[in-house]
């Protein structure tokens, strides 16, 4: 099942939807930044409508079939929708994180070229693109445009382009340095990734009744999987959340009560001190991507809800593959067992029918047998169609229908896998990841582990501690069976560089640490 047995088309999703009479309602933390008139209750047709609208200024704008059209702004689930207007002309949008540095926002709209660049107030115009339209206020110079100069125009009908061509240019987090541009077609994006989860899944499946929330980077490519897979499905409600600050997400949270939620890691974390509120009281499935979720944030929000069988999804992919792996974490799952340490680092097994994993060795890349820690490569038919302005990079990761993810792990002899680390930020004889889990599990008053490898030394643990006390004792007893760790350095939340989703920018922390750039891992696999 697709869009009511239609396949799902970015350009026209909203007007697909508003035409079978979708009662679905989109709940909104605040206003859209391009339409604060609308309010923070949207329905398909108002939906619809704005996507036109938007169309309609592109195209006044210059914008034609196949161009590229770079969007910046600062972080709203209007992104998307953007997004769904560019692909109405049948021009490429590429979403560009607000929180990208200057420096790093140049190289990537460089490599796009694109057609048009659409910014708002907080993004100064960039001389890289051959045109600007600037959604707020006036655009000053030329040859930038403001809303007022393309307001009005009538949107072309849709267009949509070949499967295969381009569909939309999504970036990576960029935690080792700039982020890559990855290009995906309507067949990986939509036809192999968001129609396989519009079906209705047993469990996973949004229902009539639920209300479905979400709160991340809505610059990230999982925003147009999201909304296009759940838009297709017609909750009750869709509420999506544009910061993880609580100050914003409390209200739509407790009003609505989701059913369905989907947050990166590090908003589960910043959330975690008010997760006793009927906020997620009804929350019967949890979905965690982007990064690895470790166990006292997964066990504190299974215990938050009401629901006797609270599930946790937690996926692991990329932004080339789509997701590669899934494992529902219960509450029995997440106890701590005598002997046992319970792990977030199972990452259960590939999608059944759908992706494959091998294990290869880090230098030959020759496979290992099951149990033997290696390079993982994936097989998908979703796996994206290149890097923007960095061919060589992208075809050094694959050999024929394998592809280098980039990160070490094991696959088990009953075919699970056990994620060890980032190849670029491996430990030679542990699991970062692991020493992380650990750490946090024993240690409740730290909010977040980081440990960065440092060759030569013992690995740096970076903890994040608001109140900036730790007591020695305590930290010496919690490591005392692990591998050998420098003094850990406290931090607050704020200080720890990251992504729009929120992953620790390990190269930029390790600069501000002085630490060596140097790591364990080659790098070339990032």
């Amino acid at each position: 099942m697709a869009l009511f047995g239609k396949r799902i088309e970015l350009g026209t999703l909203f007007e697909d939807v508003a035409a079978r009479g979708h009662s679905t309602t989109v709940h909104l933390s605040r206003p859209l930044d391009i339409a604060p008139e609308m309010g923070t209750v949207l329905d398909p047709p108002a939906l619809a409508g704005l996507v036109r609208d938007a169309a309609g200024w592109f195209a006044a704008a210059g914008v034609r079939p196949g161009d590229r059209v770079a969007i910046s702004k600062r972080d709203h689930w209007d992104v998307v929708l953007l997004c769904c207007a560019a692909a109405r002309l049948g021009a490429v949008p590429a979403p560009l994180s607000a929180h990208l540095e200057a420096d790093v926002l140049d190289v990537l709209v460089k490599r796009l070229d694109p057609a048009l660049l659409v910014v708002d107030a907080a993004r100064p115009v960039n001389r890289a693109a051959s045109r600007t339209l600037v959604l707020e206020g006036e655009a000053g110079d030329a040859p930038a445009l403001s809303l007022d100069d393309v307001r009005g125009h009538a949107a072309p009908v849709p267009c949509r382009p070949p499967v295969d061509d381009p569909l939309a240019i999504v970036h990576t987090s960029g935690t080792t340095g700039v982020p890559k541009l990855v290009v995906h077609s309507t067949r990986t994006l939509l036809r192999r990734l968001a129609d396989f989860e519009a079906h209705r899944w047993p469990v996973l499946a949004s229902r009539p009744d639920d209300v479905v929330a979400a709160a991340f980077s809505f610059a990230h490519g999982r925003a147009l999987a999201w909304t296009a897979a759940v838009s297709a499905l017609g909750p009750a409600k869709m509420v999506v959340i544009t910061s993880a600050g609580w100050d914003e997400a409390r209200a739509p949270l407790e009003e609505h009560r989701p059913t369905i939620l989907e947050a990166q890691p590090s908003t589960f974390v910043r959330w975690r001190p008010h997760a006793r509120t009927r906020a997620f009281e009804r929350v019967r499935l949890y979905i965690s991507t982007f990064d690895a979720v470790h166990p006292p944030t997964v066990r504190t929000f299974l215990d938050a809800t009401r629901q006797r069988r609270p599930i946790w999804l937690q996926g692991w992919g990329q932004s080339e593959t789509g997701p590669l792996t899934f494992r529902f974490l219960t509450r029995r799952a997440m106890r701590a067992e005598r002997g046992r340490h319970p792990t977030t680092r199972d990452l259960g097994r590939p999608v059944p029918g759908r992706t494959r994993l091998r294990v290869v060795d880090r230098y030959t890349l020759r496979p290992v047998p099951r149990g033997t820690a290696g390079l993982l490569a994936c097989s998908t038919k979703a796996l994206c169609l290149d890097y923007t302005a960095e061919r060589e990079r992208y075809l050094r990761k694959r050999a024929g229908q394998w592809f280098i993810t980039g990160d070490l792990g094991v696959l088990t002899r009953s075919g699970r896998l056990l994620l060890l680390d980032r190849e670029a930020d491996a430990l030679p004889d542990a699991s970062c990841v692991e020493v992380e889990d650990v750490i946090e599990d024993r240690l409740p008053g730290v909010g977040e582990c980081v440990v960065l490898s440092v060759p030569g030394r013992p690995a740096q643990p970076v903890l994040v501690v608001e109140d900036g006390r730790l007591d020695p004792d305590r930290w010496r007893n919690a490591v005392a069976d692990l591998p050998e760790l420098a003094e850990p350095v406290l931090l607050t939340w704020e200080r720890i560089p990251r992504t729009a989703t929120g992953k620790v920018r390990r190269a930029a922390l390790r600069e501000h640490l002085d630490l060596p750039p140097e790591t364990h891992g080659t790098g070339k696999w990032t």
